[in-house]
């Protein structure tokens, strides 16, 4: 986990913590870190448990709560009443962490902005997202992508890696060949965690929690792994939600569109202060 803060002369300052999506890490935000610290906010990006730097092996991960867990505790560990504002940025399967922190801590969080993310809505089981992405993706979609069994203590499951030809054609099209090739380096084996109680709990986000936090969507309109009209259709199941666009912006819209994803962010942050 990164964290950085900088001198900023305003009584609220804003600090974005930025969540990756499956098989990434924190190491994917380092663009987005950089344009924000310099613009002034305090940054911290979180590595997801097996995932990036953190030690767990992904069979060692035995629920979505504990893969989400480094994420809560830097919520739990947040003062309130600080003077500092906290805004969540979540990218792709990330978003699914989000809903469950912001559920968790909706009094802390001032705004939840889904990044290309899976957003899940009231009323319904969160893994819904996910498995309409599955389904709007065909097994040829999913290129070179491997599933490797893995056992712990919810039984025999899968974990997903991303394949060089996936990372090339659906995440990074449009992303410089140094991003790519820094991916390829650094992916793990990821859990979609489909099985998890909590993705098949329809009343595990509420209205009064989850339901309360200002929420923004990020759409990645060059995606190619999770289409405009797949994004488009999470915000249609959340009203209210509030849409901002980037072309140009593939899946992995931190190094495709950094300048543009951290000006959108730094946006929604001032909005807050009119709100």
């Amino acid at each position: 986990m990164k964290s950085t803060q900088s001198n900023s002369s305003n009584s609220v300052r804003n600090h974005f913590i930025l969540v990756h999506g499956l098989c990434h890490g924190a190491w994917c935000w380092y663009k987005v870190v950089a344009a924000l610290e310099a613009a002034g906010h305090r940054v911290t990006a979180v590595d997801l448990a097996a995932s990036g730097a953190h030690p767990a092996r992904v069979d060692e991960v035995h629920s979505f709560e504990e893969y989400s867990r480094p994420l809560l505790d830097v919520l739990a560990a947040a003062p309130e009443g600080d003077g500092e504002r906290l805004i969540l940025v979540g990218h792709s399967h990330g978003g699914l962490s989000l809903a469950l922190a912001m559920e968790r801590f909706s009094g802390k969080v001032a705004a939840a902005v889904f990044a290309a993310a899976g957003m899940p809505c009231v009323g319904k089981h969160m893994g819904i997202t996910t498995e309409e992405f599955m389904r709007r993706k065909s097994s040829e979609g999913l290129i070179d992508c491997k599933m490797l069994p893995i056992n712990n203590n919810q039984g025999a499951g899968v974990a997903m890696i991303m394949g060089p030809d996936f990372l090339a054609h659906k995440n990074y099209q449009q992303s410089s060949p140094e991003d790519l090739a820094l991916a390829k380096m650094l992916v793990r084996p990821g859990n979609l965690f489909m099985e998890d109680p909590a993705m098949k709990n329809a009343s595990l986000l509420t209205d009064d929690n989850y339901g309360s936090v200002k929420k923004v969507y990020v759409v990645a309109k060059a995606d190619g792994s999770s289409t405009e009209e797949m994004q488009r259709w999470m915000v249609m199941l959340s009203p209210g939600t509030e849409v901002e666009e980037i072309a140009g912006a593939d899946h992995a819209i931190m190094s495709s569109r950094p300048r543009e994803l951290c000006d959108a962010l730094v946006k929604i942050a001032n909005s807050l202060n009119t709100c």
